[in-house]
């Protein structure tokens, strides 16, 4: 079990400095196209593999820019973890874009449109929030959850 918290440790330090490389280390301008984040970092369990998944704010060419500067930084990369970290082995660093946040931006906004649709139809599904604010019976319903205070001893 103490491999694991090893390779947890190794992951977190990674993602810590690979997030101070994308701040101020890397010098190629196809990396600073769009916003970069590191969003997760993988270690394989023999700390060999590492792959390190980025998201990208910006355009889909930006992304593209972005991730080709990133994959031909790699090797700068690994050096700098190896000189940083002082392992005894740095592991291979392969850079995935996380499209995460884009999906869940997508979603967001799909939920968003159905409830804008929902309330121009007038439809309100029972039993959500907003019905049982406005439902005749809110009144009733309060008061056979709330304590009959003459049950009281």
């Amino acid at each position: 079990m103490a491999q694991g918290r090893r390779v947890e440790r190794v992951a977190a330090l990674i993602r810590r400095e690979m997030s101070e490389l994308l701040r101020s280390g890397l010098r190629d301008e196809r990396v600073h196209q769009g916003m970069v984040s590191v969003t997760e970092v993988e270690v394989a369990g023999d700390l060999q593999h590492c792959r390190i998944y980025v998201s990208v704010y910006g355009s889909e060419d930006d992304r593209d820019l972005t991730m080709a500067g990133l994959k031909a930084a790699a090797p700068y990369v690994k050096g700098e973890l190896a000189r940083r970290l002082q392992l005894r082995r740095t592991p291979d660093v392969v850079f995935e874009l996380d499209r995460a946040l884009e999906r869940g931006t997508t979603v967001l906004g799909l939920l968003n449109r159905l409830d804008q649709h929902r309330q121009q139809r007038g439809e309100i599904p029972a039993g959500s929030d907003t019905s049982a604010e406005t439902s005749p019976n809110a009144a009733d319903a309060a008061e056979l959850q709330a304590p009959d205070a003459s049950a009281a001893p």
